[in-house]
């Protein structure tokens, strides 16, 4: 099974993830963020990603780092469990429905990461944490996973069906992206015979 592990402990975080992409969706997360876990949980759920992500951030000063760093780790964990990608459908989309909120999630496991992201708040938190560390988190995992992702919102009012819908969405292109296809299971999927470094 493709697994990856990462632990990444630094000045502000202390982080243990794990994670299995050929698994049935079970986490065990735990940020000290209460939205954030419930939007990790989505993901695994919805990829069928198997996350474990544990960790301990300076939230005494404010939940940025915890947030950067959970995607950071999140995502190099993703790299490392893909390794060559030989064999991935490379892309995936999806439009996510969440009650009256619609958005439109589009990713290439290109090794080429860029964030475009066209989503807005109409309030400052959702639970405990800052709507704007949102597309923040978005920008570390591309990056930290090598990820051409294009999200967008493309209508709703209610701010939690807003972003909820997209981690649904990101999850879903993910989960086609990762799948194998067996046709061409020994062969990276590009002209170049390699995707990214």
């Amino acid at each position: 099974m493709r697994t990856g592990s990462i632990k990444r402990k630094t000045e502000e975080t202390d982080i243990d993830v794990s994670v299995n992409l050929d698994g049935t969706g079970t986490y065990q997360v735990e940020t000290g963020i209460g939205f954030l876990d419930h939007m990790i949980e989505q993901f695994s759920r919805h990829s069928l990603i198997d996350i474990t992500c544990k960790v301990k951030g300076d939230l005494h000063v404010d939940q940025h780092h915890t947030t950067e760093d959970s995607a950071i780790a999140l995502g190099q964990a993703i790299a490392q469990a893909l390794g060559d990608k030989k064999g991935i459908t490379r892309y995936g989309h999806t439009y996510s429905p969440m009650d009256e909120a619609l958005s439109r999630v589009a990713l290439d496991i290109s090794g080429r990461p860029v964030l475009v992201w066209k989503a807005a708040f109409t309030q400052p938190r959702l639970g405990e944490m800052d709507t704007e560390l949102f597309e923040h988190w978005f920008q570390s995992i591309s990056q930290a996973a090598g990820i051409t992702l294009h999200i967008e919102s493309l209508y709703g009012s209610n701010n939690h069906h807003i972003i909820e819908g997209i981690y649904k969405g990101f999850a879903r292109a993910m989960r086609a992206a990762i799948t194998i296809d067996p046709r061409k299971a020994d062969a990276v999927p590009s002209t170049k015979g390699i995707l990214g470094g």
